[in-house]
C-alpha cells in the first residue's frame, strides 16, 4: 500500500473507555459508513490474545471497505494479524527497528511535535506522520502542551511524508487543520464518543473535503 495514494482524510482511533459501551467493531462499522478513510486499533487493556481478536475483526471490515488498518504500539499485533501498518509514539519502539521488525510492506506511522522529531522519524523511514497534539486534549494523558496550527503547518512544510494532525479536532477547528497543510485528521473522541457515530464521522468527513 502506498502512503501517497491512501485518503489520509479522516482517521479514526479507537478507544474503548469512551465508545459507551459499544464494541470497537461496531464502533468502526458505523464510523466507515460516515466516512472514515483510515482506522487505528489502540487498545492497552487487553489481553495479547483479545487484542488479537479484535484486530482480526477490524482488519477483515476494513479490508472488505479498501480501508488501511494500522496498529497503535504493537509490532507483534500487527504482524500476526497481517494489518497494514503500525502506529509508533516517542517513548514505543523506534521506526528504524520497527522497519526491521515489518519488512518493507507494511507502512509505519511516527508520532511528532517538533520539526526535528518529524524529521528524524521520516529519516528512520516513517511513511507518515501524526503531529500533534495540534490542540488540547484529555484523551491522551501523555500529549503535552499543544503546539498549535503554526507549528502543524511548520512540520507539514518540512516533510515529504503525509502528515496527519491529532489532538482536540473536532468539526469546530478541523478545517483550520487542513488549511494548515495537513492530510487529514486524527480523532478520537469526536468520532467515537459521539452519540451517532456514523453522523459524526459524515460532518467531520464533509468539513475536511470542503477545506482540502
Amino acid at each position: 500500500m502506498n502512503p501517497r495514494t491512501i485518503d489520509w482524510s479522516v482517521y479514526v482511533i479507537t478507544d474503548a473507555a469512551l465508545s459507551r459501551g459499544r464494541s470497537h467493531l461496531e464502533v468502526i462499522e458505523a464510523a466507515i459508513r460516515g466516512g472514515a478513510t483510515v482506522v487505528q486499533y489502540r487498545e492497552k487493556s487487553v489481553s495479547t490474545r483479545q487484542m488479537i481478536k479484535e484486530g482480526e475483526a477490524l482488519q477483515e471490515l476494513c479490508r472488505a471497505h479498501g480501508i488501511p488498518l494500522f496498529i497503535n504500539d504493537r509490532v507483534d499485533i500487527a504482524l500476526a494479524i497481517k494489518a497494514d501498518g503500525v502506529h509508533v509514539g516517542q517513548e514505543d519502539m523506534p521506526a528504524v527497528i520497527v522497519r526491521r521488525l515489518v519488512g518493507p510492506e507494511v507502512l509505519i506511522g511516527v508520532s511528532a511535535e517538533t520539526v526535528e522529531l518529524a524529521r528524524q522519524a521520516a529519516a528512520e523511514g516513517a511513511d507518515y506522520l501524526g503531529a500533534g497534539s495540534v490542540f488540547a486534549t484529555s484523551t491522551k494523558a501523555d500529549a503535552g502542551v499543544p503546539i498549535g496550527l503554526d507549528r502543524l503547518a511548520a512540520i507539514v512544510k518540512a516533510m515529504t511524508v503525509p502528515v496527519v494532525a491529532i489532538g482536540g479536532i473536532n468539526t469546530g477547528n478541523a478545517a483550520d487543520v487542513i488549511r494548515a497543510g495537513a492530510a487529514g485528521v486524527a480523532v478520537v473522541s469526536a468520532v467515537v464518543a459521539a452519540k451517532d457515530v456514523e453522523a459524526a464521522t459524515r460532518a467531520l468527513h464533509w468539513i475536511v473535503k470542503s477545506a482540502s
